[in-house]
């Protein structure tokens, strides 16, 4: 196999917590050093950050680019406009690839030339990891909301699928080949996503790139498109205590909501039912999540599972609370710190 060039896109700041081991994983690839680079746009760290990113600019060869609108979304965007590859791969700080193919193994597919993207199947669960980042992997989402919805893009061990959104698969060796026949498609597009360089690059929107929103773009331009969920896992380290989980609630849902007000979002959660969001307030409230986490626990013995009902409860409050807020004064996007 001729192996495309890569382009890493991992946006920073203050991520030094979790940056090096990211980077250790990307330098451990058994891939051409020529055909790969990372691109690192921070935001103004003010930790160790870029003193992390030089020390590994001996294994790879490392662009440290400033994001100065300090977003993930904007970061991704600037690190496009420095990328050379001809396909890009959307790395989070927080990511780690899993084993040392873990990138030959996600562009395999690209031998097909219809398919025009790619994403781990499932998340890799360490038992080494925190209790949520240990939940988040086994439920196969970072928002519970999601599984409600069905929008989810990631293995789940309590519904054993990777998502409940209309789609077709047809069964390769190696990987799912995955079509949308409806506008309402999985939360694909974060955390191990990689796309053909051009494609990607029609999706910038006034200098952000929102990653979840790349499918639904491409999708109004092109109805067949196609992509593939490799049969690989990716690492994802979540917060680290329920007030981390909580903050991320609250950004992601003002982000959001500010940046659709603005007309930058494209991504349809306007499609969920009320029947849907009505069951998750249902199942949070009467506490029948935790038969759900009970569920889950038979399926893959774990404890984190028994954080699930908490993590309806965060969601259901701050989304409630941010959603009657956001009917008086507008929301702001959340100001990063981490």
């Amino acid at each position: 196999m001729d192996l495309p060039s890569v382009s890493v896109i991992t946006p920073t700041l203050n991520s030094a917590a979790t940056l090096r081991d990211c980077l250790e994983s990307i330098a451990l690839q058994d891939y051409p050093r020529e055909k790969l680079e990372v691109i690192i746009a921070d935001g103004g760290s003010g930790d160790a950050t870029a003193e992390i990113a030089e020390r590994f600019s001996k294994e790879l060869k490392i662009k440290l680019v400033s994001n100065r609108l300090k977003t993930g979304e904007a970061g991704k965007a600037e690190g496009l406009r420095h990328a050379s590859g001809e396909v890009i791969a959307l790395i989070d700080s927080d990511n780690i690839l899993p084993d040392k193919l873990w990138l030959k193994g996600m562009v395999m597919p690209f031998q097909d030339p219809g398919i025009i993207a790619c994403e781990p199947l499932y998340y890799t669960r360490r038992q080494s990891d925190g209790y949520i980042t240990r939940y988040c992997a086994l439920l196969g989402m970072n928002d519970p909301l999601c599984l409600f919805l069905g929008n989810y893009d990631r293995y789940s061990w309590l519904t054993r699928k990777w998502t409940e959104a209309p789609v077709t698969e047809r069964e390769r060796a190696d990987y799912l080949e995955i079509s949308f026949p409806s506008e309402a498609l999985p939360t694909i597009g974060a955390n191990g996503f990689l796309i053909r360089s051009g494609e990607l690059r029609q999706c910038l929107l006034r200098g952000y790139l929102f990653d979840i929103d790349v499918m639904q773009y491409l999708r109004e331009r092109n109805p067949e498109l196609r992509i593939a969920k490799v049969k690989l896992g990716i690492i994802h380290i979540f917060s680290g205590s329920i007030f981390g989980f909580a903050a991320k609630q609250s950004r992601r849902f003002c982000d959001y909501a500010y940046y659709r007000a603005q007309g930058l979002r494209k991504f349809k959660w306007g499609k969920s039912s009320r029947r849907k969001l009505l069951k998750f307030a249902f199942y949070t409230l009467s506490g029948l999540t935790v038969f759900q986490a009970g569920r889950g626990y038979l399926h893959k013995r774990d404890p984190a599972w028994f954080f699930h009902p908490l993590a309806c409860l965060i969601t259901f409050g701050v989304y409630g609370y941010l959603s009657l807020r956001n009917l008086v004064f507008p929301l702001q996007p959340k100001r990063r710190g981490n």
